[in-house]
């Protein structure tokens, strides 16, 4: 097979032109290259590089990825909009280390002092403080591969929605491991990175927004997210 770099394409002029291979599932490539290829390829939606490996992304139905993906927006921009200081990231490209980056659903940053920051040619670098991943299972690398990385890459939470099981699984990290975040006695899971972001877990299930929303403005009106606010205003 030949190198990608290594293909000449306009031998008359005396010069060599480089013309890059496509992007391929199961593609082992570093970082650099990986990019390249993406930036070939203008018509590709959504390809990952994950601990090394190109993972592309299939068209997206409506169910049973599309809907939940814009239910989740949905619920953290109403929060991102009531908490200056916070960026609300939809597909972003984000350069974690040099075996991966990823295109995560969505992603929640502190704009100033948290652990990311925007490059110069817009993407996000380093840890995001949360990144959501829309699954179709246990089964898939959202749950196992994705999972690592996010974790040694510090992401302070990491909440994976997995459609067929009917589950959402929201980590925090604690001492360099993933601990599960368990709903309260309402039912109720509280971000423990972003004071008042609340999700009522099985309305979010259920599809019921009218509920999800209600939640999640008694956790803008919680004196923790007030406070929150203050510190990110430097109050």
């Amino acid at each position: 097979m030949p190198s990608p770099l290594q293909i000449p394409t306009n031998q008359n002029s005396g010069k060599i032109s480089i013309e890059l291979l496509p992007l391929e599932n199961g593609d082992r490539l570093t970082r650099p290259e990986f990019e390249r290829r993406y930036h070939a390829m203008p018509e590709l939606k959504k390809a990952e590089l994950i601990e090394g490996v190109v993972y592309m992304g299939s068209p997206v139905r409506f169910e049973p990825h599309a809907e939940p993906h814009s239910n989740i927006i949905g619920w953290l921009w109403v929060y991102r909009s009531a908490t200056p200081g916070v960026r609300l990231g939809d597909n972003a490209t984000t350069r974690l280390d040099l075996d991966n980056e990823p295109q995560p659903d969505a992603l929640l940053r502190i704009a100033s002092g948290g652990n990311s920051s925007i490059s110069e040619d817009g993407y996000v670098e380093g840890a995001p403080e949360l990144v959501v991943e829309i699954a179709a299972s246990s089964a898939s690398y959202d749950s196992h591969d994705k999972l690592r990385m996010y974790r040694r890459n510090g992401v302070q939470e990491y909440f994976v929605w997995k459609i067929y099981n009917n589950r959402i699984d929201w980590f925090r990290l604690n001492e360099g491991e993933y601990i599960l975040l368990e709903p309260d006695t309402a039912g109720i899971i509280r971000s423990q990175v972003f004071p008042g972001l609340w999700l009522a877990v099985s309305a979010m299930l259920e599809g019921n927004l009218a509920e999800v929303l209600a939640v999640l403005q008694q956790g803008l009106a919680s004196p923790e997210h007030g406070d929150f606010v203050e510190q990110l205003r430097g109050g």
